[in-house]
């Protein structure tokens, strides 16, 4: 299942342990939307993808697309509230989140949510998490990413505001907070392009998918 995956050159260790939240970056994206950065939160992000590979239950799937059932370009696995997560780690990034943007959030993230992007043909398309209560209110959805870096693609639904392309791997984070998944898209795209193998993990609050 897993494909080569290159090493990066700035996190040797195989400790795998997450950094302070205090130096996030935010960008304001407009109609309320903003993403917070904090580029290599989690250092011995290698180690973490390769145990990610092995221990968690990944599943293929196959969706409905007019006319034809086709396969989902991703592998993919889910834990809910009362699930334990892959490794402990992953608690403590869920909880630290939680800590973090207690005040502006208002609620805990709760569920988790893995992708894993084998190359460049696997991919998500253009989307915002509008099932359950992101169709309707603020929320956040954050995004931890293990293995090679891949583009992720943000782009208004109206206006005129200027795409955001950020590569994410080797234990990057990003936060989608306010409006975001009402107001913006986001996406993965194919590429052919030769590139490693990704893990996303995604974090989310109740009742947001």
């Amino acid at each position: 299942m897993a494909a080569h995956l290159q090493r990066s050159l700035f996190d040797q260790t195989d400790e795998i342990r997450l950094g302070p939240l205090d130096a996030v970056h935010r960008t304001v994206l407009g109609d309320g939307a903003w993403i917070d950065t904090l580029p290599g939160w989690l250092t011995g992000a290698d180690a973490l993808f390769d145990e990610l590979v092995g221990r968690v239950p990944w599943r293929a799937e196959r969706r409905q697309m007019y006319e034809r059932v086709v396969d989902v370009p991703r592998l993919l696995a889910h834990y809910g509230e009362d699930d334990p997560l892959p490794h402990p780690v992953l608690h403590q990034g869920r909880d630290a989140l939680s800590r973090h943007y207690a005040q502006e959030l208002g609620e805990p993230f709760r569920t988790a949510g893995l992708c894993y992007y084998r190359d460049g043909r696997d991919s998500v398309a253009w989307h915002g998490d509008t099932i359950g209560r992101g169709s309707r209110e603020d929320t956040m959805v954050a995004i931890l990413s293990v293995g090679a870096p891949r583009e992720l693609a943000l782009r208004p639904r109206r206006g005129t505001a200027a795409p955001v392309r950020k590569a994410l791997g080797h234990g990057d984070l990003i936060v989608m907070g306010g409006t975001c998944q009402r107001t913006w898209e986001h996406a993965v795209l194919k590429t052919a392009r030769p590139v490693g193998p990704r893990i996303s993990i995604q974090f989310r609050p109740r009742g947001v998918r």
